[in-house]
């Protein structure tokens, strides 16, 4: 067994002891664990469980790290990637409709906006999709990305309806689209590159399954029992 397996239970035996070399060692023999499979002196620490938090989700990377083989592909073969996919595209075109029709509205561009965008993209993703692989993750933070992108778009389209007394679908008829790329790189700020970046930060943090301390413990023991 390699040295992050024997701590898998190191960690929740009453019998643990730190050491400032080699980090955790048994108390028993003073050495670090050495045995194969498991161990005769194993005896579970219930504080340990006790003070595991069962509200706050752990980072993805973790649960990659401390989901068995056999969990993974069980939780992977629940994936729905074209229904997180659909779903967070409505979500995210939805925000991108709400975020203009406020900036036209009050003449200002609200940053949080953006932020509003890419969380509700993530969630919707993670409900729908329930997924594992970091594509999930990567497909909510581009998503992000584009939505705010059309936000911004169509905030444009209708600054430019009211200033000609046009509707909105008149002018997405009669734009010049080749002049749309440079007028929205002239209107870009560095702000806006922020709020993007956070954006897409939960676009791709909130799109996966997640699993609390506690749910990762429960899975963990019905692996080793």
């Amino acid at each position: 067994m390699t040295r992050e397996e024997h701590l898998k239970f190191c960690k929740k035996c009453i019998y643990r002891k730190p050491d400032m070399k080699v980090g955790l060692i048994c108390n028993l023999t003073n050495e670090i664990a050495n045995f194969e499979n498991e161990c005769s002196s194993y005896q579970l620490d219930k504080a340990v469980i006790e003070r595991m938090d069962d509200a706050e989700a752990v980072h993805h990377s973790d649960i990659l790290n401390k989901l068995s083989e056999r969990d993974l592909d069980r939780f992977k073969a629940e994936e729905n990637y074209p229904k997180a996919l659909i779903v967070g595209s409505v979500v995210g075109l939805f925000g991108a409709i709400l975020w203009a029709s406020i900036t036209i509205a009050t003449e200002y561009q609200i940053g949080f906006m953006a932020i509003a965008i890419g969380a509700g993209i993530g969630f919707s993703m993670r409900y729908f999709g329930k997924g594992i692989d970091n594509i999930f993750g990567i497909t909510g933070a581009v998503i992000a990305i584009l939505c705010c992108l059309l936000g911004n778009f169509f905030s444009m389209i209708g600054f430019a309806a009211n200033a000609e007394g046009m509707g909105y679908l008149d002018v997405l008829a009669f734009i010049d689209y080749s002049l749309v790329i440079p007028i929205m790189v002239e209107a870009f700020s560095p702000m806006d590159l922020f709020f993007y970046a956070i954006a897409a930060y939960e676009g791709y943090k909130f799109s996966f399954r997640t699993f609390t301390e506690k749910e990762l413990y429960d899975l963990e023991n019905k692996k080793l029992s």
